[in-house]
């Protein structure tokens, strides 16, 4: 989304500590697109990691596909949407937008580049060696092609549409991020028409990969590309001309949102009108095959607007991400990783218990995907059944359209209990799931509300007011990461299980906020964005550079996706000048410079890239011993500050604060294994072991889980 102006100036004011705009030295920051593409890079490492299990590096590098595509649709498309605007804005780090394009293009290009080497000579050669085999169509038999034809007649054919290009038919809209082939013909047909070119789009309810029966490839894993099949059979598509040439190409188009919160009346009717276009916003990238003859590669570019810096020839599949589905079919322990059962806490392990009755006895803390998500659906079940239960309330960032807890808000509903749920539609890239999720909700009579216009709803709160003896009591959840099972299995997240009397006022103040109208209320406990999290944030920094300089001991660990925002960087760069040492567990962008002389001597930065994503956020300050902590579904950005509604929150549990400390900070803190040091220009380097290996994941999975499954 598009925020507009009178949206950004408000954030202005909600934070005493921003009294005035600063600008700081552009060369303390580095630049967040291009620290992009250096996570992207780590990522890109995984599957180049030969003790990666095989499947699981194939995986890897179609996650990279799938983080540049969003790359180009969101942060190259803004970039280009600058420069269109001639702007000559330059950024914090002091880059102008066309300086920056073509840095991102010098890199990007680069970075496929090395993904597509690595496929080509490293991973699909072992996958070979191992039974997996890519069939290409000069290995392919009369057997094979005999199938691959009745299956593309049967299968592929009749959901076909060529478009021929003359007068009567013009380039067709093509889909962002579709399987296309520009086919080359020549001949005259019936009605008097010259070949020239045609598009064919491969629809998306077709397989890219297709498995072809083991009797016909003499191995147990062969697959054949769609690509493949259209190229062999795309003359049957065109009776009686000649088919010249065949070549795939693929668009990626601007996917940014934009609704004026001027004009907009209704924000899930305006929603609604909005998304069909993201399929056909401004092309930002082009890519096609490296042997497509110049002359198609100059006529595409020239249908989409784009230049030359805008085409990426590749050797190979122009959407790897269609791989993703291989290490699913193929049924080879020994080529994933292990495989294990998420754990459960001590107070939870009795198969039979009640939940309301083990948080009332004590906070319970859920550590994911080591231990189970399922005492968090336990809880809204238990809820929707419970007599005594009479409301529910819980945000929704990203769920899933087939969600447990969907079902047991939609039976709660059902059964009379006031359920209300707070559904961001603005989430991105999942705003048509929650769309089908608020319609559902709505027509099972839950209370339906899309939040503040202009600021997402990201904070992760449950909470469930119970009817018990003395009078009401809330349970509530906090989160660090979404309410979506299939995530909670391979994203690192906490959740805080408690009925803590003034956590439970706090959350009821945020939803009011957040479903009626009013001054925002006092917290007791949580921090909370547009409001205080940020100054909060500050002042937390600062109380510890003071303590640096009245020569008290004094810490800042923190861990979190991105790091970016002006103000918190440098009062980070103000506490290492004072002596306070700094620990920052970053896993994507950071703008912020480690390790300068006089700038950040005693800051280091590191990255963790493993089997799982690592998504918690973890705020430590020594705070002169007292050690404060909280957990956050916040990053340091100017977006989570100041635009999205956000809740960070304490552990106030001495026992549990003791285990955040050691799994979510210490364990990263001493691992050799898959942590990337950051220097002072931006680059990472895996750090070397010293003595044994140690990997953070590896390590919870040991201690949290049950391995194997």
């Amino acid at each position: 989304m598009k925020n507009s102006k009178s949206s950004r100036d408000k954030r202005k004011s909600m934070d005493s500590a921003q009294n005035a705009i600063q600008f700081f030295p552009s060369e303390h920051f580095l630049n967040r697109e291009i620290t992009l593409l250096a996570f992207n890079r780590r990522v890109l490492a995984q599957a180049a990691d030969e003790r990666v299990p095989l499947l699981e590096r194939l995986r890897f590098l179609c996650i990279v596909s799938s983080n540049l595509d969003e790359f180009f649709e969101i942060r190259v498309a803004g970039v280009k949407e600058q420069i269109k605007l001639d702007s000559d804005t330059p950024g914090s780090d002091g880059l102008l937008p066309q300086e920056l394009f073509r840095r991102i293009t010098l890199q990007a290009h680069a970075l496929i580049a090395e993904q597509y080497a690595l496929l080509n000579n490293e991973i699909l050669p072992e996958l070979r060696s191992e039974g997996v085999v890519f069939l290409r169509r000069a290995e392919w038999t009369e057997e094979i092609r005999a199938w691959i034809k009745d299956y593309f007649i049967k299968d592929v054919m009749p959901v076909l549409t060529p478009i021929g290009l003359d007068p009567a038919h013009p380039f067709p809209r093509v889909l962002n991020k579709s399987l296309n082939f520009a086919v080359e013909l020549s001949g005259t047909d019936d009605y008097g028409r010259t070949g020239g070119a045609a598009i064919v789009q491969a629809p998306r309810a077709l397989p890219r990969v297709v498995w072809l029966p083991k009797s016909l490839t003499g191995v147990q894993y062969g697959f054949a590309f769609l690509s493949s099949m259209m190229h062999e059979h795309v003359h049957m598509l065109f009776p009686g001309m000649d088919v010249l040439g065949c070549h795939q190409f693929r668009v990626t188009r601007n996917s940014d949102l934009f609704v004026d919160d001027e004009e907009v009346k209704n924000l899930r009717t305006a929603l609604q009108g909005e998304l069909p276009q993201r399929h056909f916003g401004d092309a930002v990238r082009l890519e096609l095959t490296e042997d497509c003859p110049p002359v198609i590669a100059d006529f595409l570019l020239t249908q989409f607007g784009l230049t030359e810096a805008d085409l990426y020839r590749v050797p190979g599949l122009v959407n790897l991400v269609r791989l993703m589905s291989v290490p699913d079919q193929v049924d080879s322990p020994h080529l994933k990783f292990t495989s294990f059962q998420a754990g459960l806490p001590k107070a939870l392990t009795n198969k039979r218990y009640d939940i309301f009755a083990a948080i009332a006895k004590q906070d319970i803390l859920l550590h994911h995907p080591f231990q189970s998500f399922s005492p968090v659906v336990q809880m809204l079940q238990q809820a929707s059944d419970d007599p005594a239960v009479v409301a529910i309330k819980m945000t929704v960032y990203r769920t899933g359209t087939d969600s447990v807890l969907m079902e047991h808000l939609v039976r709660a509903a059902q059964k009379g209990k006031e359920v209300s749920v707070v559904v961001e539609l603005m989430a991105r890239f999942d705003e048509e799931a929650n769309l089908d999720i608020a319609s559902r909700l709505e027509q099972a009579g839950a209370h339906v509300v899309y939040g503040v216009f202009g600021y997402k709803t990201h904070a992760k709160m449950l909470m469930v007011l119970r009817r018990e003896e003395g009078g009401y009591r809330r349970y509530c959840h906090l989160g660090t990461g979404n309410y979506h099972p299939r995530t909670t299995r391979f994203y690192t997240d906490f959740g805080l299980m408690t009925c803590n009397a003034e956590i439970g006022e706090d959350v009821h103040e945020v939803f009011k906020q957040l479903t009626g109208m009013g001054k925002a209320g006092q917290l007791k406990h949580l921090w909370q964005s547009p409001f205080t999290l940020h100054a909060n944030i500050l002042t937390a920094i600062r109380k510890e550079t003071e303590h640096a300089k009245a020569g008290k001991p004094a810490r800042i660990i923190a861990k979190m996706n991105s790091l970016l925002e002006d103000d918190v960087i440098e009062a980070l760069y103000a506490a290492s000048q004072a002596g306070v040492h700094i620990d920052l567990i970053v896993r994507g962008v950071c703008a912020l410079r480690p390790g300068v002389q006089g700038l950040s001597e005693n800051i280091k930065v590191r990255s963790v890239i493993g089997r799982f994503l690592e998504h918690h956020r973890i705020f430590y300050f020594h705070a002169d011993g007292k050690e404060t902590l909280y957990l956050s579904s916040a990053d340091w950005m100017e977006r989570n500050f100041f635009r999205r509604i956000e809740v960070a929150f304490p552990i106030l549990d001495p026992k549990l604060k003791r285990r955040v400390i050691k799994e979510g900070l210490k364990a990263y803190l001493a691992d050799n294994s898959q942590s990337w040091e950051m220097d002072g220009n931006g680059d990472y380097r895996i750090k070397p072991p010293r003595r044994g290996r140690i990997s953070a994941q590896d390590l919870l999975l040991a201690e949290l889980s049950a391995l194997p499954s």
